[in-house]
C-alpha cells in the first residue's frame, strides 16, 4: 500500500487501538481513489481544505469515527461513519451530492495485528483483501471521481514512399542528391524521371526496353548489335531505344518498310 507508510508515521502518535490503525488504512484507500479529507464531524468547519492527511482529532471518539471527504473533481462529497460493534467495524458512507449510501462491515482482527501497532511493516495484514472490500463496497456503489483515461499516442511508423505507389517521394533538401535510381524491376519506376527531371532518377514516359522492368539477359548495346551497330557506338549506361527487334532478324520482307525513293507503284 504505497503512500500509507508515511501517513501511518504521521498519525502514529494518535493510534492507540487496532481500530485506529484500520481507520487510517480506510482513509488512505479513499485518498487513492481520488478523495481528500475535509475534516471531522457531520458539519463543515471554518477554513477547511482538501488534504491527504487525517485531520486533528480524528481518533477522539473510539466508538464512532466521523470524517468528511470530497472528490478531487468536486463531484462527490462523502460523510463516513465508522462504528465499532464489539470486534467489528461498520462503515456507513453517504454521498451527499447523490444521497447514495454504502455499507461495509469489517472484522478488525482480519486486517490489523494489535500487538504490532508500533511497526508499520507488521501492523497490517490481508491488505489486498481490504482494498478489494473498500473498492467494491464503497467506491463502486457511490460512483467515485471521474477519471479521464489517458491514451498513449501510437508511435508513427516510418513509411517508405515505395510502399505506397500513390504517394510522391519526399522532396530532397537543398544541396543533397536524390536517392539512387530505383530497381528497374520496380513497376512503379515508370514516370519517375518526368516527376523529377533534375533528380537523376530513371523511369520516364519513354519506354526503354532495356530498363522497362523486364530483364533482358545478354543484351548490352555498348558491345554492339551484330548487323546494326558496331561495338562502342552506344556509350555504357546510356538509354538506348533499339530501332529494330532485338535478337535474330525476322525472315521475309517487312511490310512496314518504306518503298525505294521514286517508286510510286502502290499495287506492287
Amino acid at each position: 500500500m504505497v503512500g500509507l507508510e508515511p501517513l501511518y508515521a504521521l498519525a502514529r502518535a494518535a493510534i492507540s487501538r487496532p481500530q485506529d490503525a484500520l481507520v487510517c488504512g480506510i482513509h488512505w484507500e479513499l485518498v487513492r481513489h481520488g478523495y481528500r479529507c475535509l475534516g471531522t464531524g457531520d458539519q463543515p468547519g471554518t477554513d477547511e481544505r482538501k488534504s491527504e492527511l487525517l485531520p486533528a482529532g480524528w481518533e477522539a471518539n473510539k466508538e464512532v469515527y466521523t470524517l468528511r471527504y470530497k472528490s478531487t473533481d468536486d463531484a462527490h462529497e462523502l460523510l463516513l461513519k465508522a462504528i465499532m460493534v464489539e470486534d467489528s467495524m461498520i462503515l456507513n458512507v453517504m454521498d451527499r451530492s447523490s444521497q447514495k449510501v454504502a455499507d461495509v462491515t469489517l472484522a478488525v482482527a482480519d486486517y490489523i495485528n494489535p500487538e504490532h501497532l508500533d511497526d508499520f511493516h507488521k501492523v497490517y495484514k490481508n491488505t489486498e483483501e481490504l482494498r478489494t472490500r473498500i473498492a467494491s463496497g464503497i467506491i463502486a456503489p457511490l460512483g467515485g471521481p471521474a477519471e479521464k483515461a489517458k491514451k498513449e499516442p501510437e508511435p508513427k511508423r516510418d513509411e517508405h514512399w515505395d510502399e505506397n505507389p500513390l504517394r510522391l517521394p519526399p522532396r530532397q533538401p537543398m544541396g543533397t542528391r536524390a536517392p539512387s535510381r530505383p530497381s528497374p524491376l520496380s513497376p512503379f519506376a515508370v514516370g519517375g524521371e518526368d516527376l523529377d527531371p533534375f533528380g537523376g532518377r530513371s523511369g520516364g514516359m519513354i519506354v526503354d526496353p532495356l530498363h522497362s522492368g523486364f530483364p533482358h539477359p545478354g543484351i548490352d548495346p555498348s558491345s554492339g548489335i551484330p548487323g546494326r551497330l558496331p561495338p562502342g557506338a552506344v556509350p555504357p549506361g546510356a538509354r538506348f531505344d533499339p530501332f529494330g527487334p532485338l535478337g535474330a532478324g525476322r525472315p521475309g520482307p517487312d511490310p512496314d518498310h518504306l518503298p525505294p525513293p521514286g517508286y510510286d507503284d502502290m499495287f506492287m
